[in-house]
Parts: structure tokens; C-alpha cells; sequence
């Protein structure tokens, strides 16, 4: 992936330009110490002056209004504000015309910025004052004060804190007044530049010590570039959250969000002093400080899936290879791509009008379809339909490219979801609230309505990562979780009228990914590769999950890696450099999960006696018992040694009544109060009492002889008189008639 720039041979402004935006893709705004603003149209390669201001008008800063979340534009919000060397805040229309000036600080005003949801103005000045404003110029509060000038300033994804720079230090300072400031020395140099992406919520900073940076919200340093031959003079991160731009003298060069550099660029600008991102992620315009205009789109962005490796060749040319014999074919699309993906056998590819859906197995028609908005942020492939984040809305397509649901969160930010806080498989959809980081709503993909009750998972803690299982009946739907601790968790996405039971099944986990054909999970824990080769047997048998979890060094991989996929028997690993690693994981649980999901099992005991590996059989062991397959579990637990549990399956074997089977078989999985509940519906009220018994628990239970029948009630109450602490202090004269099982 790279950069390709554009500059025209002669410069429209006479002096350096201090700052760009972006009101369309293919419009853009520049202001110069020329005193001019410039209307650019990119499909017409046009440039216009908009207005000429007042000779003592230098603008700094340039910010146009945000749309609403709602995706329609609201009143106002084609204007910008513009900030100057004369200490005055001007709100400009996308006509030219100057709506308003205000004096905003005693000096420059040298950043402007508007919250995520246009309410709210902040404006950071050379006297070290920050100053918030309303949509129509009204000062409503002085955010703080220190002795030194405020370069730049950036606000949080939840418009509720700003960042902004204080020498060689950076602070993050809430709104509230009682709230804790937080603050940290940043750079051996003053600080020239700040951006806080919205989607991932990392920090970026540059300044005079000629390096960039990136951090977390807790002001944790991620990764420190090595020092450049000149100062930092702008960063700006891309719409999604994937990628960031940095511009200095001379230099321009694109990064991941990592901190490692795709591309570096030597275009002849002289200094950058503003980047600005169009609002689809694929254009970038600088302002340079010999009066050009930069502009410049990613190209070579590479997919690959199995044996192809497609890559985009041009804005709207896209190259698809056949590894296996080296076949080539061309893709052309009428627009500029904007996303795509590449999973489950086919290629989505969205640009700015439509959407293109190809097969892998017929590259020459693909099936086409309008979108509603245009503005794709994220598209998530299943194996049976795929998802697009289309401006303020989630839409699921077919393959076919029918519409199958539209699903409805009101109040979520859709424009900020990301790879790792929405999933999808062929039944659910997992999204993470974006206000509220611990909840995580569930919706059918077919319907688009809430699981169940349509009561969200709440977590306890902030959840960072979501992923759905791929494969298996929609019933037996896992959902992992990686929260803020690191901690993985495992749960049901159908609670199936119980409470949702999350099982912790694994500490210190970076990063994690889902097997394509078998509901595999594998991830990077405490510097260890892991995969979980039956997950869910936390369902079934909590003691087997140590024993079905292979773990070997990761220290090929570096620290921290990133998932990319793991499809097959391989594994694809970012290291922290931006390079690729692949891993083979052994294919038997693979084929152990195939045969198990189909009914093979006397294949299924073939391969464990053939592989002789100890952690087969506990897989097996495991899915023997969520089947309800006895004969095949016994085995398995005989090859692993717990014997205790083979006695208890020939126990259950042994059992006449098929609901008592049953209950026995779910209590094998600790699920006591399921297996008391079906006990009871079956009339075998004496069994009940006699699991009660074998557990000890003596005080959960009333007994009553009424009308000749056994009634068990829930409590752990006498009703005023003496609670049994043993069975043969109860009086139970009716039992003979319920000990026939």
C-alpha cells in the first residue's frame, strides 16, 4: 500500500497555504496567507476562488461542520470555521460568506476543532487559553488557562474530554470540572500537532524532536518513530481508524495504526502544515508552504484469500491473481473503490455509487447493486451473506445482493464501528455499543431483530474485541469477548431461557480469530500462540478445557501481534513491523469437528486412535457429550483417563427413562437447576430430591406430603419450624411411589 500524490505544476496560491477541508470526495477548500480561499473540484481538475478576506485575515485553521449522526445534514452545516493571526473565530458559509466573527482569544487563534456531533466548537489560542463555543459563536466556558501557547487540540470519540498540547507535554481534560486531568511529558520537543481517531481511540502526536507518536487513552506510549531529518508539522488520522498520515518538510509518509510506515514520500512541498483525510478514507489533500495544494490517493491495497492475491492497481482497477497457475484477470469499476473484501469465496468491493459483488469462481460478471448513502466505512463477510456500514445504518446483503435485514439500534454511532467491535455469522450479528463499551446488542441476521428478549449481553468491564463462531446450528452460537483486562470469555449468544452464562477461558489475551470451517479459536496469550481447540466444552465439561487448549513460544510473531485470519489449517499473524507471518495449526481438530458435526463418529474415533494425541481425545470426549453420543464419550474419556467420569456415563447408560438420561446428562454438565427442572416436568419428583442429596444441599429444599403427592418449593426456610439438616429427618411417606425411574 502507498500513497500516489499529485501536485500541479504551478501553485494557485501566491503564499504558503496554511490549511485544507473536505466538504465532498471530490471537493476540497484551501486557505493561504494569500488571504484567498480556493473552491478545488477534483472531477474537473478546477480550482475557483471562493472569497478574498481582509488583508490583516492569515487563517491557521480550517474545520468544517460534522454531519449529524443521523447521516442528514443538518442547519448550517455547510459552513466552516476558520481561525486567524487577529484573535478572531469566523464562521463562513459554503458560499464565502463570513456569518460571523467573534474575538476569540488575545493573539492567534491557532486551532479550531468541532465535536464529533457539530455542537460544540473548541479553539485553543497563543495566549494558552481553551475556549468552547456553541454552533452560532457563543462563548459558553473557558476549558483552561496556562502560560504557553496551545499548537493544537483534538476532542475525544465521546466528545467528552479534549487533548491538546501544553509545551512538551500533552493533556487529556475532561469536561466535568471535578474530573481528574490527566497529563504526561510527550516528546523531548515542543509538540506541534495532535489527532485523536474517533473509531480506535488512539492518540497521535507530533512535534519538534522530529518524531511521531502514538498512545492510548490512558497516555500509554504504543509506538515512537525514529527521528526524521526535520519537525513533525502535521498528523491526521484516516476516517477508519486503519491508517494515519504525517507530514513534514518535504515528507509525506502513510502509516498503520501501529506506527509502522507502508510508504514514504518525497514530494517537493516544503513544509506540510495540514492534512486532511476525504470523508471515504481513500484521498488525502496537504497544505504545503510553497503555496501548492497536495493531493494524493492510497493505491496497492492487497487482499488475499486461499490462492488469490487481488490488489488495487488504481483508483478504479483492481488486479486478480490465481497463485496456482498464475491466471490474471482485471477488474474495472465505472467509480473510485472505496472498500472491499475478500472472504468465504467471493470479493465485495464498494465505491462511491455502488456495490460489486464477484464469485471466485467467475470473475467476468459481477453482481451489482446502488447503495443507499455511499459512504461504506466497514464491510464484515459470513459465509452465507455479508454486512456494509453505509452512513448511519447497518445493512445485510445476500450474495445474490437481495437486502436480507436491516437492523435498528437507536443512539449508536455507526460510523465509528470498527473490524473488532462488530461480528457477524450466518444466523447473528454482534455489536458493541459505542456509548456504553460493556454492552454488546445481538440481532438475528436474518430478521434484524433482537435475540430473544431483546435484553443486550452486558459485561462487566469495557469490552474491547467481539467475535462470533462460524460454524454449527444457530442454538449453539458462541460469542467470545476480550475485554479491557485482557481477559477472554466465552458465552451463548441464545440464552434459550436462562440468564447468560460468560466463562472465562483465557488471561492476557491480545488479540484472537475464529477458524473459518470449525469453530476453532486461536489468539496470542501472555506471549504464547493458543488455540482453543473445542471452546466450547466450557458448556459441557469445564475440567477438559485445559486439556483441549494447545499453547507453544509466539516469539516469532513479536509483541504485540495482530490476527488476521485463520482459514484451514493456517494462521496469518501482522507483526509489529507491518509484516506478515504465517503458521500451520495441526488440521486434525479440523477434521474432528467435520466428522463430529456430520455423525461420523466411528471416523471420528479413527483419526484420535491414528494421531495418539491426548488433546484430540478431549476434544472428542467433549463433543461426544454435547451430542449426547454416551457410547463415543466413554471412550474418549477411558483414552484420557478419568475414570470416575466413565463409571458415571455407564451410569447414565444404565438409566430406564429417557427423561432421567437426560437430566443426568445435564447435570454430568453442571447444569443443575436444568436437569432438576426436566426431573420434575417428568413426574420423577423422588430423583430430584435424591441429586439434592448427592450435592449436600440440605437447605434449598421444603418437603410436604399433601394429597398423597411429593411438592418440592424452592427455600431455604422451614415455615417456622426446624429445617432437616439430613434427608432422614423429613418426612417423605409418599416416596415408594416415585422411586421407579
Amino acid at each position: 500500500m502507498r500513497l500516489k500524490t499529485s501536485l500541479l505544476k504551478e501553485p494557485k496560491h501566491r503564499e504558503l497555504v496554511s490549511c485544507v477541508g473536505w466538504t465532498s470526495a471530490d471537493e476540497l477548500y484551501s486557505c493561504s496567507d494569500d488571504h484567498q480561499i480556493l473552491r478545488w473540484n477534483l472531477l474537473t481538475n478546477d480550482s475557483s476562488v471562493l472569497v478574498r478576506l481582509q488583508d490583516q485575515i492569515y487563517p491557521l485553521d480550517l474545520h468544517w461542520l460534522p454531519k449529524s449522526l443521523s447521516g442528514k445534514k443538518q442547519a448550517g452545516a455547510e459552513s466552516f470555521a476558520l481561525t486567524s493571526t487577529d484573535g478572531k473565530l469566523h464562521l463562513v458559509s459554503k458560499s464565502g460568506r463570513v456569518e460571523k466573527s467573534v474575538e476569540a482569544h488575545r493573539g492567534a487563534v491557532l486551532a479550531g476543532r468541532w465535536n464529533h456531533d457539530g455542537t460544540a466548537l473548541i479553539t485553543a489560542g497563543e495566549d494558552g487559553q481553551l475556549k468552547i463555543w456553541s454552533k452560532s459563536g457563543m462563548l459558553r466556558s473557558t476549558l483552561a488557562q496556562q502560560g504557553t501557547p496551545v499548537y493544537s487540540v483534538a476532542w475525544a470519540p465521546d466528545s467528552g474530554r479534549v487533548l491538546y498540547t501544553s509545551g512538551r507535554q500533552l493533556v487529556i481534560k475532561p469536561l466535568q470540572p471535578s474530573a481528574k486531568v490527566l497529563q504526561w511529558k510527550a516528546h523531548d520537543g515542543v509538540i506541534l500537532k495532535v489527532d485523536w481517531s474517533a473509531v480506535n481511540d488512539l492518540i497521535l502526536s507530533g512535534g519538534e524532536d522530529c518524531k511521531y507518536k502514538v498512545w492510548d487513552s490512558y497516555g500509554r506510549l504504543l509506538f515512537s518513530s525514529s527521528a526524521h531529518d526535520y519537525p513533525v508539522t502535521s498528523v491526521a488520522w484516516a476516517p477508519d481508524g486503519e491508517l494515519f498520515a504525517m507530514g513534514s518538510f518535504h515528507t509525506l509518509r502513510l502509516c498503520d495504526k501501529t506506527g509502522w510506515s507502508y510508504s514514504l514520500e518525497k514530494p517537493s512541498t516544503g513544509s506540510l502544515f495540514s492534512l486532511a483525510w476525504s470523508a471515504d478514507g481513500t484521498q488525502l489533500a496537504g497544505a504545503c508552504g510553497n503555496g501548492h495544494v497536495l493531493f494524493a490517493h492510497v493505491v496497492e491495497q492487497r487482499w488475499e484469500w486461499r490462492n488469490f492475491e487481488i490488489t488495487l492497481t488504481k483508483r478504479r482497477t483492481m488486479q486478480v491473481r490465481n497463485v496456482l497457475n498464475d491466471a490474471v484477470d482485471v477488474l474495472e469499476f465505472r467509480d473510485r473503490v472505496i472498500k472491499a473484501s475478500l472472504a468465504h469465496g467471493h470479493l465485495v468491493v464498494t465505491t462511491s455509487l455502488q456495490c460489486y459483488v464477484y464469485s471466485a469462481k467467475n470473475w467476468n460478471t459481477p453482481l451489482i447493486f446502488d447503495l443507499k448513502e455511499g459512504t461504506v466505512s466497514l464491510i464484515v463477510q459470513a459465509e452465507r451473506h455479508f454486512l456494509l456500514v453505509d452512513g448511519a445504518e447497518l445493512f445485510v446483503y445476500s450474495y445474490e445482493g437481495r437486502l436480507v435485514s436491516s437492523p435498528k439500534s437507536p443512539g449508536m454511532r455507526m460510523d465509528i464501528l470498527s473490524s473488532q467491535s462488530i461480528s457477524l455469522s450466518n444466523d447473528s450479528i454482534a455489536i458493541r455499543d459505542t456509548s456504553d463499551e460493556r454492552v454488546v446488542f445481538l440481532f438475528e441476521a436474518q430478521t434484524g431483530k433482537a435475540i430473544g428478549d431483546g435484553k443486550p449481553l452486558i459485561h462487566k468491564i469495557e469490552v474491547v474485541f467481539v467475535a462470533l463462531d462460524q460454524c454449527g446450528p444457530s442454538n449453539d452460537r458462541r460469542i467470545a469477548l476480550i475485554d479491557k483486562n485482557r481477559d477472554l470469555y466465552l458465552t451463548s449468544v441464545r440464552k434459550l431461557g436462562r440468564a447468560h452464562s460468560i466463562h472465562k477461558i483465557g488471561s492476557m489475551v491480545d488479540t484472537m480469530a475464529w477458524n473459518d470451517s470449525a469453530n476453532i479459536l486461536c489468539g496470542i496469550q501472555d506471549s504464547r500462540f493458543t488455540v482453543w481447540y473445542y471452546p466450547s466444552v466450557v458448556f459441557v465439561d469445564k475440567d477438559l478445557l485445559p486439556k483441549t487448549i494447545f499453547s507453544r513460544d509466539s516469539s516469532e510473531f513479536s509483541r504485540p501481534p495482530q490476527m488476521v485470519s485463520y482459514e484451514g489449517s493456517q494462521v496469518t499473524v501482522r507483526r509489529v513491523d507491518g509484516s506478515l507471518v504465517r503458521s500451520a495449526v495441526s488440521p486434525y481438530p479440523s477434521l474432528l469437528h467435520e466428522y463430529t458435526s456430520s455423525g461420523r463418529w466411528e471416523d471420528a474415533l479413527r483419526i484420535c486412535r491414528f494421531a495418539k494425541d491426548q488433546t484430540l481425545w478431549s476434544c472428542l470426549a467433549g463433543l461426544a457429550m454435547a451430542n449426547r453420543e454416551l457410547s463415543t464419550a466413554e471412550v474418549a474419556y477411558a483414552a484420557i483417563g478419568e475414570i470416575d467420569k466413565v463409571q458415571y456415563i455407564n451410569f447414565i447408560k444404565d438409566l430406564p427413562s429417557r427423561d432421567s438420561c437426560l437430566a443426568h446428562m445435564l447435570l454430568f454438565s453442571g447444569h443443575v437447576q436444568e436437569a432438576e427442572a426436566t426431573l420434575l416436568q417428568a413426574n420423577l419428583n423422588y430423583h430430584a430430591i435424591q441429586i439434592h442429596i448427592n450435592l449436600y444441599n440440605w437447605d434449598r429444599w421444603k418437603w410436604t406430603g399433601r394429597k398423597s403427592r411429593l411438592k418440592l418449593k424452592w427455600s431455604s426456610l422451614w415455615s417456622g419450624k426446624k429445617q432437616p439438616t439430613h434427608p432422614s429427618e423429613a418426612v417423605c411417606p409418599f416416596a415408594d411411589k416415585n422411586t421407579h425411574l
